[in-house]
């Protein structure tokens, strides 16, 4: 059954046909998983943006702003994204596409579906995270892009939601925190010299340096 979405590729509507049909000919167990790990992708991206502050108290002053400003540009992509979909007002396919069934929960009327929320911000935090983190980088690409399959998997999303989703994290986030980063510097390093803030911002005993942030 093919219906014409106003605003909608018609290879955006087939292609979501054809995941969410073969997401309910899926195993019980697995579309259970699903169902959860497309919830679970953004909790264990905000851990591993939290380890990498952890880690940068060991680091140089400039891995430190890299660690603060991952999170940052991270919630600066999700305002934008939130801006967009009140813009485009697209409904989700789940309420609007004939004959088809979602694992999740449709969510209501005014929760627009384009772009992915969770796909920016997965894709926001893995970018965030290669810059921050390098060694990171294999596991958060994978993670992002089956956080990003998994909001069409489960059925409350078009394919080209979560790409738009995926682009607008991976733009912003570097644009971000390249841009940032040397003009925030000097400010870290002030708070890491003294002042309240400075145990969550300098291990005890870590020597204060401003060079280049390290692979680990």
């Amino acid at each position: 059954m093919s219906d014409r979405i106003d605003g909608v590729p018609d290879i955006s509507a087939e292609l979501y046909r054809d995941i969410t049909g073969f997401a309910q000919s899926t195993p019980s167990w697995f579309q259970a998983l699903a169902e959860i790990g497309t919830e679970a992708v953004l909790v264990v991206f905000a851990a591993l943006l939290l380890g990498a502050w952890w880690r940068a108290r060991r680091e140089d002053t400039r891995a430190m702003t890299l660690a603060l400003l991952a999170p940052a540009a991270t919630v600066a992509a999700y305002v934008i994204s939130e801006l967009f979909k009140n813009l485009v007002a697209e409904d989700r396919p789940c309420r609007v596409l004939r004959g088809v069934s979602a694992l999740a929960d449709c969510p209501p009327y005014g929760d627009w579906s384009f772009p992915s929320n969770h796909a920016t911000l997965a894709a926001a935090a893995a970018a965030g995270l290669v810059i921050a983190w390098r060694r990171t980088t294999p596991y958060v690409l994978v993670a992002a892009a089956l956080g990003a399959f998994s909001r069409v998997f489960v059925g409350v999303h078009y394919p080209h939601d979560v790409i738009a989703g995926c682009l607008l994290g991976a733009v912003v986030v570097p644009l971000l925190m390249l841009a940032l980063t040397p003009l925030l510097i000097p400010s870290v390093e002030r708070l890491r010299s003294r002042g309240a803030l400075r145990p969550a911002l300098t291990a005890t005993g870590t020597a204060r340096r401003t060079g280049r942030a390290g692979r680990g």
